[in-house]
C-alpha cells in the first residue's frame, strides 16, 4: 500500500517536470473497421465506397441546411485502404470564435458563419461508403474555454424519430454525434451523441473493447426540430475533457448520424474501409486548437442521503420459542416489521484537475447506495459468481484505464469505502492510474450478525485496498501495460501483479496477451484432505489471442487459464484450475442496403476446457446463421454439440478424504456417503443445444426481441432451488432430501422476451419475461422452474426531470421487488432523488421455520426502504 502511494507521488512530480514535443501527424490514408457499438455498428464486410461530391469544406455556411445532393464519386482503394479526398486527407482547421454562441439549438447566431464546415457524409451501414439518404453538416469552432459543435440534419420533420429519453438512453431515436480522440493516440476517445432534442449520451470508447456510457461529462446541448429536419448545438468546456492541444497538435475525430427508419442507416463524415480493422485509426484530424486557457479545476460534490428502512424480524422471542417447545408446540412465527431509526449519511466527492491530462479524485464517506437496482437474473443451478457492472460515479471516472482482458480490477469488490482516492491521467505515451481505499464493507455487520461470536474478530474492521495501473503506447497502435493490486483484511491478504500487451500489424491482424501472478494468504480448501486451512498460495493466470479480420472473414484463436490457487480479491473470478482453448471463424456478407435481406453471416465457435492436471472439463462446437432484414429486423439460429465432465473434487472433498454418513455406512456401501453418490467420482454428459433469437422495430412506438433455447444434456448440479424445488436427484429421493450430491443430465428450456411500447414522446414502458426450467432425465423430476417478469415504466417530463416505476417478480422464491423513483438530474454531480423500494413475498414460505414448508398466503413484506438523496456540483477554475 505504501509503495503504491509513493509511486503515485513520483508520477505526480514527473507530470509537472515533463515537457511535450509538438508532433504534427498527417492522417493515414487507410482506415479500419468500426467496432460493434451503438454509435458505429457495421458488419465486417463491405463493398466499394461512393460518397457524395465534396465541395470546398472550408467555406462558411449559414444556419439553413444545404440542399440534398445525390452526386457521388467513387473512392479509389489501394490494398483495402481508401484514397481520401484532399479536404478529408488534410487536418480540418478549427476557427477561433470571437464570442460564444447562445446554446439554444437554433443556430441563428452570426458567429456560426465563421465555423469550419464538415459535409459530404458517407453511408457506412448498411451501405459501404455510398451516398447517404439525407445530407448532414457539422459546424466547428472554439474559444479559449469551450469547444462548439453544431449539427444540421436535413430530413422530413414528421418522420424524425425524436422522443424525450433519459441521459444515455437515446439510441432508439435518430441521433448525431462524434468520437474525439483528444490525444490522437488511436486507442481511446470520447464518444458523445445527441438525440434530435439534444438529450446526451456520453462515454468512453476504448479501441478493441467498445463504448462505455457509464461516464458523464459536464457540457451543454440543445436540439430542435425544424421545417427541414433538426439541428443540435453543443458547448463542451475544455476543462471537462482530458486532452493535448496547442500548435500543430492533432485530435482524431469521427462525426456520425443515425437514421433509424432507413434500416438503421449510419452515416459518417469519414469513409470506412472494411478491409482494414479498427476504428480510431480511420478518424479524420482536427487542428488549430491553440491559445486554450489552461485551467486547474476543483469540483466539490457534497451529498446527503436521508433514509429509513424496515425489515421483517421474528415476532417470538427466544424465551417464547422455548416455552412453545416445552409444551410440544411449534407455531409458525408470523414475523413483524421493525423500522430502523432515521439515517443521515453525509458525504463528499472532490475532483482536482491538476493538468488537462491528469485528475485527482477523492471521496470521503461517499453516498454509494445505488439508485439503479441490479437486474434480476436466474440464480438457480449457478455454480460460479454472477458479474454485475459498476454503477457508482466515483469509480466510473477513468474506469477504462483499469480494465484488462483478465478482470484483475472490478471496483464493486470495494463494497463500502469510508475514504478513497484515485489519480488517473496520461502524459505523452504513458497512461497511469492509482486507487487507494479503506473499505468498511467486510466488517460492517448488522442485526444478529453483530452478536455472532465468529464475527467479533472482524466487527467494524476495514480492509485496505490499492490498485496501480501503468500503460505505455508503442508505435502507432500498440501498447504494453502493468497492473498490480493489493487487498488486506485482518489475516486475509491478496497481491496480484502482471503485464499485458496489444499489438496490431498489416491492417488486419491483432494479438493481445496478459499474464498475472498472485500471492494469497487466506483460507484454502483442500479436496485431497477434506479440510480448510490458512496457508499461502501462489498462482498464475494467463490470456492470449490472435485474430485476423478482413472484408468478409474473421478468424481468431485464443487461450486463457487460471491455476487452482488463483485469487483476485479486487477483481472478478469465476472458475479456477481451468484452461480454455478457443477457435472462432465467421463469414459476413456484404450488406445490400436496398434488399429485403440486408446481410447475413455464418459463424462457428469451438473451445476445449481442461484443468492443469490435463483432465477434460468441457468441449463445445457452436454454429450460427444470422439474417438481418429491414426495419431493424434480425434472426439468428444455432446448434451446439458438446461434452461436459464434472469431477467430485470440484464440489468438495475427494471421497477418500470424506467420512461416510452414519446412515449409509450401515448399508455397507461406503461410496454412497463419500463424494458423489454411487461408485463413480465423476459425471459426464453429451450435449445438444438449439438456439433461436430475433427482433424487429417497426416504428418508434413498438419494438420486440426474444430468444428460445433448448439444451439437451444440460447438467443439474443437484444444489436444489429452495423449498419450492428441493433436490430431485436419485440420492436425494432415496435419502429424503439429504445424502451426497448427485449431478445428472436433463433438459433445460430457456425463453426470454422484451416488448417496448412508447405511446408518447415522454412515456415508455418495457415488459420483460424470462423462463428457465430444468427437468432431469433419470428421475423425471423438475429441478427448478424460474419465471421472472419485469415491468418498467418511465415518464420523462423534461430532459432532466423524470418519474420511474419498476416491478420485478420471480416465481422461484415468490419474491416481488418494487421501486418508485422521482429524479431531477440537471448536470453530472447535481441531482435529487426521492425513492421507495419494497421487497415482498407473495404466497411464499415462512422464513423463520426451515424444517416445514409452511406457505403464507398473500403478500408478506421482507423489507422496505425510503430515501432522499441529493448532491450539488460546485465547480471552480483558476
Amino acid at each position: 500500500m505504501k509503495r503504491l502511494l509513493i509511486l503515485a507521488l513520483v508520477l505526480l512530480c514527473l507530470s509537472h517536470a515533463q515537457t511535450h514535443d509538438a508532433i504534427a501527424q498527417t492522417p493515414a490514408a487507410s482506415t479500419p473497421n468500426m467496432s460493434a457499438t451503438p454509435a458505429a455498428t457495421t458488419t465486417t464486410a463491405a463493398a466499394s465506397a461512393t460518397p457524395t461530391a465534396s465541395p470546398d469544406a472550408s467555406a462558411p455556411v449559414s444556419a439553413s441546411p444545404a440542399p440534398e445532393t445525390t452526386q457521388a464519386a467513387k473512392l479509389p482503394a489501394t490494398k483495402g485502404a481508401l484514397v481520401l479526398p484532399v479536404e478529408k486527407a488534410s487536418p480540418a482547421q478549427i476557427p477561433r470564435f470571437e464570442k460564444p454562441p447562445v446554446i439554444d439549438g437554433k443556430l441563428d447566431d452570426d458567429v456560426w458563419k465563421q465555423a469550419r464546415v464538415l459535409k459530404d457524409f458517407y453511408q457506412i451501414d448498411p451501405g459501404d461508403n455510398s451516398p447517404p439518404s439525407k445530407p448532414t453538416q457539422v459546424l466547428l469552432g472554439y474559444d479559449a474555454k469551450t469547444l462548439y459543435i453544431a449539427f444540421i440534419a436535413t430530413d422530413e420533420p414528421d418522420k424524425v424519430r425524436a422522443t424525450v429519453p433519459r441521459r444515455d438512453q437515446i439510441f432508439n431515436d435518430d441521433y448525431v454525434g462524434f468520437f474525439l480522440d483528444t490525444f490522437n493516440d488511436k486507442r481511446r476517445a470520447y464518444c458523445i451523441f445527441f438525440s434530435p432534442l439534444g438529450v446526451q449520451a456520453d462515454g468512453i470508447l476504448t479501441e478493441g473493447t467498445g463504448e462505455d456510457y457509464s461516464v458523464d461529462i459536464v457540457m451543454d446541448s440543445k436540439g430542435t426540430l425544424t421545417e427541414t429536419g433538426f439541428t443540435v448545438e453543443v458547448a463542451i468546456p475544455f476543462k471537462s475533457l482530458r486532452y493535448e492541444a496547442g500548435k500543430d497538435k492533432l485530435w482524431g475525430a469521427h462525426f456520425f448520424r443515425r437514421i433509424k427508419r432507413f434500416n438503421n442507416e449510419l452515416d459518417s463524415w469519414m469513409p470506412f474501409s472494411r478491409d482494414v480493422r479498427g476504428n480510431l485509426n480511420q478518424a479524420g484530424k482536427l487542428t488549430g486548437l491553440e491559445g486554450i486557457a489552461t485551467e486547474r479545476t476543483i469540483e466539490l460534490i457534497p451529498s446527503i442521503a436521508v433514509s429509513e428502512s424496515g425489515r421483517r424480524v421474528r415476532a417470538f422471542s427466544i424465551e417464547q420459542r422455548e416455552a412453545f417447545r416445552a409444551q410440544g408446540l411449534n407455531p409458525a412465527d408470523p414475523g413483524r416489521l421493525v423500522n430502523e431509526p432515521l439515517s443521515f449519511d453525509p458525504g463528499l466527492t472532490a475532483k482536482f484537475g491538476i493538468t488537462p491530462q491528469m485528475t485527482l479524485d477523492l471521496a470521503v464517506n461517499p453516498d454509494f447506495a445505488q439508485v439503479e437496482a441490479d437486474q434480476l437474473v436466474v440464480t438457480a443451478n449457478q455454480r460460479f459468481p454472477i458479474f454485475y457492472a459498476e454503477r457508482r460515479p466515483f469509480f466510473l471516472e477513468g474506469i477504462e484505464i483499469f480494465q484488462t482482458r483478465i478482470r484483475a480490477v472490478h471496483t464493486r469488490a470495494i463494497v463500502d469505502p469510508d475514504m478513497a482516492v484515485k489519480l488517473t491521467g496520461k502524459q505523452g505515451r504513458n497512461t497511469f492510474g492509482l486507487i487507494a481505499a479503506s473499505d468498511n464493507g467486510p466488517g460492517n455487520f448488522i442485526g444478529d450478525d453483530r452478536l455472532n461470536p465468529n464475527n467479533l474478530k472482524f466487527l467494524d474492521q476495514n480492509a485496505t485496498i490499492g490498485v496501480l495501473r501503468l500503460k505505455r503506447d508503442i508505435g502507432k497502435e500498440n501498447s504494453l501495460g502493468l497492473i498490480a493490486t493489493t487487498y488486506n483484511f485482518i489475516d486475509k491478504h491478496n497481491d496480484v501483479a502482471g503485464i499485458d500487451g496489444r499489438f496490431k500489424w498489416d491492417k488486419v491482424y491483432l494479438a493481445e496477451f496478459q499474464v498475472l501472478g498472485t500471492r494469497s494468504k487466506r483460507p484454502f480448501f483442500s479436496p485431497e484432505r477434506g479440510v480448510t486451512e490458512d496457508r499461502t498460495g501462489n498462482a498464475l493466470a494467463y490470456f492470449g489471442v490472435i485474430n485476423r479480420s478482413t472484408r468478409n472473414w474473421f478468424f481468431e484463436f485464443s487461450g486463457q487459464g487460471r491455476t487452482r490457487d488463483y485469487r483476485a480479491d479486487v477483481g472478478f473470478v469465476q472458475r479456477n484450475n481451468i484452461n480454455v482453448n478457443g477457435l472462432y471463424a465467421g463469414y459476413f456478407s456484404t450488406p445490400k442496403e436496398k434488399a429485403r435481406l440486408i446481410s447475413w453471416y455464418v459463424t462457428n465457435f469451438q473451445h476445449t476446457d481442461y484443468d492443469f492436471q490435463g483432465r477434460m472439463q468441457i468441449w463445445e462446437s457452436e454454429i450460427h446463421l444470422g439474417l438481418n432484414f429491414r426495419k431493424q429486423g434480425y434472426m439468428d439460429i444455432g446448434y451446439e454439440r458438446g461434452y461436459e465432465r464434472l469431477l467430485e473434487e470440484e464440489f468438495g472433498a475427494r471421497r477418500e478424504a470424506r467420512p461416510c454418513l452414519d446412515q449409509l455406512a450401515q448399508s455397507g456401501t461406503r461410496s454412497l456417503g463419500c463424494g458423489f453418490f454411487g461408485e463413480s467420482a465423476e459425471r459426464a454428459s453429451d450435449k445438444n443445444h438449439f438456439f433461436w433469437s430475433g427482433g424487429v422495430t417497426p416504428s418508434k412506438k413498438y419494438s420486440f426481441n426474444g430468444y428460445a433455447n433448448y439444451r439437451m444434456g444440460h447438467m443439474d448440479l443437484d444444489f436444489g432451488a429452495g423449498r419450492r424445488f428441493p433436490r430431485v436427484s436419485p440420492s436425494a429421493l432415496l435419502l429424503g432430501g439429504s445424502g451426497p450430491r448427485d449431478p445428472g443430465r436433463g433438459g433445460l428450456v430457456e425463453i426470454g422476451a422484451n416488448f417496448n411500447h412508447q405511446p408518447t414522446n415522454a412515456l415508455r414502458t418495457t415488459l420483460s419475461f424470462t423462463k428457465n426450467r430444468l427437468k432431469r432425465y433419470d428421475t423425471d423430476r423438475v429441478a427448478f422452474d424460474d419465471n421472472i417478469i419485469s415491468l418498467r415504466t418511465q415518464y420523462q417530463f423534461t430532459k432532466f426531470l423524470f418519474a420511474r416505476a419498476r416491478v420485478d417478480y420471480t416465481t422461484l422464491s415468490a419474491n416481488v421487488k418494487a421501486q418508485a423513483l422521482f429524479g431531477w438530474t440537471p448536470s453530472p454531480g447535481t441531482a435529487l432523488y426521492i425513492g421507495y423500494n419494497d421487497d415482498m413475498n407473495r404466497n411464499g414460505f415462512n422464513p423463520f421455520i426451515n424444517d416445514q414448508n409452511i406457505l403464507e398466503p398473500g403478500f408478506r413484506r421482507n423489507n422496505r426502504y425510503f430515501f432522499i438523496k441529493t448532491s450539488y456540483l460546485i465547480r471552480k477554475s483558476f
